[in-house]
């Protein structure tokens, strides 16, 4: 018998199982809302090396052993590495990548990167290639800044509509056999384009992306926003959340009170992130804290995740290019749910 496959989305047969996950923010996260969440908080956003740069490599490192140490397995039993991060190159997942002794596989979704990490761990896993997969992405508010946007030193002020790149990393470890929540499927997004060329508006540049992956998803599993207890965004911010929400309505989805965004959620309201938080370790954080904790426990049972990615470059943005967005979602559903 055959995956059951449905245009953009894949309904596995082997659900994948997410034996181990672990998550490592910065000190401004640690503040957060979600602090008790987290698996480790660093009080120091250089994680002890000289650079930022550096620093965003060790929070790979550390989240990939942490989730290897909670699966309760060796780093010899992990068939393969699936990672990326916003740098040019990937230079945080491919350099992290060298300290493991694991075949590597570099992904780029942008900010949709943990999402889109899982869902081709997921199809790999499923699909009986490999027994164990890890999955992970990473981002670091100074190398982002720098990368993207303007010098640290020059302390520019923010626009009303930019957002606080998260200083974060999330790893997750997926088995074909074990115990723990389940990638039931996964739908893959397209590029779509809303016209956006401000570099610091990005919930407004990915919103489109996201309406589409969720309509899609909607319409091939034939579900509707009320059959998950939780629908989580990645990093749309406050504005970009409230432009989903517009957009949905019109094409007949209302998506109500099961609708939440990381990058809202991450923060509190008096950190000064205008809207909210950004970055690949904005839905990775919080998904390998939170939502698989309360998945785990029961308190969730059936979850669909998606995490939206800008694909500008540094070039593109100085060229003046529209920003195109994407997003990517999977299915996760408790074990006390089977």
């Amino acid at each position: 018998m055959k995956n059951e496959k449905k245009e953009q989305t894949i309904i596995f047969k082997n659900k994948p199982i997410i034996i181990g996950h672990y998550s490592i923010v910065g000190p401004k996260e640690g503040k957060g809302n979600l602090r008790e969440y987290f698996s480790e908080i660093s009080e120091d956003d250089f994680f002890g090396q000289k650079t930022y740069e550096k620093a965003e490599r060790v929070m790979i490192e550390r989240a990939l052993s942490g989730a290897v140490k909670n699966a309760g397995i060796d780093f010899s039993d992990v068939r393969l590495f699936l990672a990326g991060d916003l740098l040019n190159q990937i230079i945080s997942s491919s350099y992290a990548a060298r300290s493991f002794d694991i075949p590597y596989v570099g992904v780029f979704g942008a900010c949709s990167t943990m999402a889109e990490s899982l869902a081709l761990g997921a199809c790999l896993v499923d699909g009986g290639h490999f027994d164990t997969v890890a999955c992970a992405t990473s981002s670091h508010f100074s190398t982002a800044e720098r990368q993207f946007r303007s010098p640290l030193e020059l302390g520019n002020q923010r626009p009303p509509t930019s957002q606080w790149t998260v200083t974060g990393s999330g790893a997750t470890i997926l088995s074909s056999k074990g115990h723990g929540p389940r990638i039931t499927c996964a739908t893959f997004g397209k590029v779509t384009d809303f016209g956006i060329a401000d570099v610091n508006n990005m919930g407004a540049a990915m919103a489109p992306a996201a309406m589409s992956t969720l309509i899609a998803h909607f319409r091939c599993t034939k579900t509707k926003p009320e059959d998950y207890d939780l629908i989580f965004s990645g990093d749309l911010g406050k504005l970009g959340s409230e432009i989903l929400i517009d957009l949905m309505e019109k094409e007949g989805y209302k998506l109500g009170l099961n609708y939440k965004d990381c990058g809202q959620i991450i923060y509190k309201r008096n950190q000064n992130v205008l809207m909210g938080g950004s970055g690949c370790g904005c839905s990775a954080s919080v998904l390998n804290s939170i939502i698989l904790k309360r998945l785990i426990s029961g308190e969730y049972k059936k979850v669909l995740f998606m995490a939206t990615g800008a694909l500008l470059s540094t070039l593109s943005c100085q060229q003046g290019d529209t920003v195109p967005g994407i997003a990517h979602a999977i299915v996760i559903e408790g074990e006390k749910n089977e």
